[in-house]
């Protein structure tokens, strides 16, 4: 075996002797069990670079709510970020999560030294933010109720700012309205891109929620759409919005994140232009303030979110990136 039981334990948030009874094929585990100690292991191989590094050791439980593809991008940021934190060591334990609570719930029975949360702006989930005992970094979409250290991630408000203005730049003196697409969750990040939205915008927009029969019906009610603003892809991606016009033209759609789908589209020209975010600098700023509310590194914890990068097929990366 190349790790301890102790180091899978500590990694996987289990007891050790759990851990025993998997790694030894005994009885009366549950195979979700049996897949943590194993994506454990996983997650070990895959840092074991920054393992190996001297220094004090800080285990930082990343919990992200949303997409697969989305949680994935996170997962390959931090894990590119880790070893660019020496001395200190890093290690991160990954859930990828439905439901946030029980996860925060179990941060705070196994021990961790922060968390980094992407997850709704709910009161129940805000509630069990206030019952951690350790640093609290929040991703991408703010919980500013919640007791967290700092925020890192996109300024929402003025991505969406950004998007209303390059829409009617694209449209120019041309009649369109606007096709706002969101998620099904309430994300205070996708709220502050709305309102950003609202505020620059002077065309009329229809908002309506990620589902492809809800697209298509604002799509038959409101034959004047010729503009897409997509605030956040649900589990379809991009990909569904594009699907549900069937045919139908559209002159400018504009999305988020620079993921593998959205690259391809973009470089396919279905979409015009993706506001992007380095998702690597956010993480770097998130461990960094853990260690600064440890006391390991000087300075006050501030609050700076990232500006928006605009990616036109143009400047577009590779689509195996």
């Amino acid at each position: 075996m190349r790790y301890r039981i102790r180091e899978i334990a500590g990694q996987a948030g289990l007891s050790e002797a759990t851990v025993d009874r998997v790694l030894h094929g005994r009885a009366g585990v549950r195979e979700s069990t049996v897949r943590e100690v194993h994506q454990a292991i996983a997650d070990l191989d895959r840092q074991r670079d920054q393992v190996r590094l001297g220094g004090r050791t800080f285990m930082v439980d990343v919990i992200v709510q949303a997409p697969a593809r989305f949680s994935a991008t996170i997962r390959a940021a931090m894990e590119a970020e880790l070893p660019g934190l020496r001395p200190a060591v890093f290690r991160a334990r990954f859930h990828d999560v439905r439901d946030v609570v029980p996860a925060l719930e179990r941060v705070s029975r196994t021990g961790s030294h922060g968390v980094i949360l992407k997850a709704p702006d709910r009161p129940e989930i805000v509630a069990a933010c206030r019952k951690l005992t350790v640093p609290l970094v929040t991703l991408v979409t703010d919980l500013p109720a919640s007791p967290r250290i700092t925020y890192v991630g996109l300024d929402n408000r003025a991505a969406g700012a950004t998007a209303a203005y390059l829409i009617e730049q694209w449209l120019g003196d041309r009649p369109g309205d606007v096709l706002v697409v969101r998620g099904h969750e309430s994300f205070r990040g996708e709220d502050d891109r709305a309102a950003g939205f609202r505020a620059e915008m002077t065309r009329p927009a229809t908002e309506v929620v990620d589902a492809v029969d809800m697209i298509r019906d604002a799509l038959d009610q409101n034959p004047a759409i010729r503009a897409i603003y997509s605030l956040y892809a649900g589990a379809g991606g991009n990909a569904a919005v594009v699907e549900a016009f069937q045919g139908r033209p559209y002159d400018v759609f504009v999305a988020h994140d620079l993921d593998r789908e959205n690259t391809a589209l973009l470089r396919e020209r279905r979409l015009s232009a993706v506001l992007h975010h380095d998702l690597r600098t956010d993480l770097r700023r998130a461990c960094h303030a853990i260690l600064q509310a440890h006391g390991v590194l000087p300075g006050p914890i501030r609050t700076n979110p990232s500006a928006v990068q605009v990616i036109t097929p143009h400047n577009a990366p590779p689509v195996e990136f």
